[in-house]
């Protein structure tokens, strides 16, 4: 019945384009003209009142009253009232493309228009613009959703997102927190001199990560290529061949689970800086959350699902077995075999499905980042940086003077992780022998274990400085941003099941909100 229906109103609106053409009136007209937004004469009333300007957007609203009626046009920055009076809008030109008062009935809601009028306030001091011109810049032929009863379900919102930011405008301000976010990243670290760099989405070995890539093959060069988890290892090559402060702000994807953390496609920031440790690194993540908070909202306090937020620097630091002790009252210093430490993770309160992970693990770092990845993170509530993690899951990162541990970190906040860090292991020699431990770790059936990259080991082998990496999940930093419980929420077209398949019923439970 509601397809019929659209139908129907689609048969309407094509007729009206019929009509207008038939006037002479292009329902599509090429024009180019300065225009006033509604935002610039909502806040700055007095500086334009009684005078002309020129409006444009997209009509959300139109009520008649005889000889009056009264619209509500849409732009980029809010909505503004059309106080339009017959008198104003005798006959329509179709040389100049205005429309008479009698002829406004060819415009619909949803429909995008031009207004010339004065800016006054209605009898009741709503701000207002009396047109003395109309145009119809963009004729639409399908109704917008009904305001309180149409666009409700979620996927549908994101699959029609044009549609989610015309209706809700809540939407399109997250999305553009989420350009500012990362406008932000971009100007605290351009000021200090860092230069923004460009690496290759296909590479032919994917790493600076643990995960499943997208595979695709190159039919000229006859090859497989990954599409990037990460573009770490191509801004280290950066730092080798003479660069010392590099970064980029990028796509990257990963094929694997979607849920609320996780989408398979989004943005990450990774910079390089040679001659910096991991310590230089804690403090620049900091700084740069710091930074953007202020900026954005004046303050660092904000507020999230209910819960304040503060990224005024320096955040709680812990190391990883420090934080582990404190939340759990395990103690991993303590474990002198990978049976103790299991024997100890079974302990405490783990789910039964992620044990089965726990039977796999061959060495007591394993353990160790298990514990604390499904007993410690998600009580993590403020930002907080934990370091100093177990060797054997760190095949990127410089060690510690303790050599169990190595000099890496990653921050959290709300439970999350929010980027993994550290100082870059810069001993080929020690590199290669980590790249031989991570393939045991596949063997094992870790299949996200790290890849050996040759060509990597041949760059750093010319002499690759001292150099500290750090990161940021774009989407994730946005998200607490824009107080946004979903990523799906802050990116602007997320991955969905193609429809074709969800209406083969294949939809899982994966695909849902959680």
């Amino acid at each position: 019945m509601a397809e019929k229906r659209l139908q129907e109103i689609r048969k309407i609106r094509l007729e009206k384009m019929q009509k207008l053409r038939e006037m002479g009136i292009d329902p599509f007209p090429v024009v180019s003209f300065d225009k006033t937004q509604s935002k610039s004469i909502t806040d700055s009333y007095g500086d334009f009142e009684d005078k002309e300007v020129v409006v444009a957007g997209r009509l959300m609203g139109w009520r008649e009253h005889g000889a009056i009626s009264f619209g509500h046009l849409q732009d980029e920055d809010g909505i503004i009232q059309l106080f339009v009076k017959e008198e104003d809008l005798k006959l329509t030109d179709s040389k100049q493309g205005t429309l008479g008062y009698r002829d406004l009935n060819l415009i619909d809601i949803g429909d995008i228009i031009y207004a010339k009028g004065i800016v006054t306030k209605s009898v009741r001091g709503e701000i207002s613009i009396i047109p003395t011109e109309i145009k119809l810049l963009t004729k639409s032929l399908n109704p917008l959703p009904d305001k309180w009863h149409g666009l409700k379900d979620i996927e549908e919102r994101y699959r029609k997102r044009y549609l989610d930011m015309i209706m809700n405008p809540e939407v399109k301000e997250r999305l553009v927190v989420r350009s500012q976010v990362i406008d932000c990243i971009r100007d605290y670290l351009t000021d200090r001199g860092f230069i923004e760099v460009e690496t290759p989405t296909l590479q032919p070995i994917y790493g600076g990560g643990f995960a499943k890539p997208f595979r695709t093959h190159h039919n000229a060069l006859d090859s497989e290529f990954y599409l990037r988890i990460s573009d770490e290892m191509y801004l280290k090559r950066m730092i080798v061949g003479g660069m010392e402060k590099v970064f980029e702000i990028t796509k990257v994807f990963r094929n694997e689970g979607v849920d609320r953390d996780h989408n398979p496609e989004f943005t990450m920031f990774e910079a390089m800086i040679a001659y910096r440790d991991y310590q230089f690194g804690m403090d620049t993540i900091e700084e740069i959350f710091e930074h953007t908070a202020k900026r954005l909202f004046g303050t660092t306090e904000i507020e999230y699902q209910g819960t304040k937020l503060n990224f005024k620097k320096p955040w709680k630091r812990l190391k990883m077995v420090e934080a582990i002790k404190e939340y759990t009252g395990l103690e991993p210093l303590v474990w002198k075999t990978v049976d103790e430490a299991k024997d100890a993770a079974r302990s405490i309160d783990i789910k039964l499905e992620k044990l089965e992970d726990l039977d796999r693990m061959v060495n007591i770092g394993e353990v160790v980042a298990f514990v604390f990845e499904e007993a410690v993170e998600e009580k993590l509530i403020q930002p907080t940086i934990i370091f100093d993690y177990p060797v054997e899951i760190s095949p990127l990162a410089k060690e510690c003077e303790d050599v169990r541990f190595t000099q890496r970190f990653e921050m959290f906040a709300m439970g999350s992780e929010l980027g993994n860090n550290y100082t870059e292991l810069n001993d080929p020699v020690d590199l290669r022998q980590r790249f031989v431990e991570e393939k045991k770790r596949e063997e094992a059936g870790f299949d996200e274990a790290h890849q050996t990259d040759h060509d990597y080991l041949e760059a750093i082998e010319q002499g690759f400085p001292p150099t500290c990496g750090i990161a940021i999940g774009v989407d994730r930093m946005v998200m607490l941003f824009t107080d946004s419980k979903h990523i799906k929420e802050i990116i602007p077209f997320p991955t969905l099941r193609p429809m074709e398949k969800k209406i083969k019923g294949t939809k899982k439970k994966s695909d849902t909100l959680k």
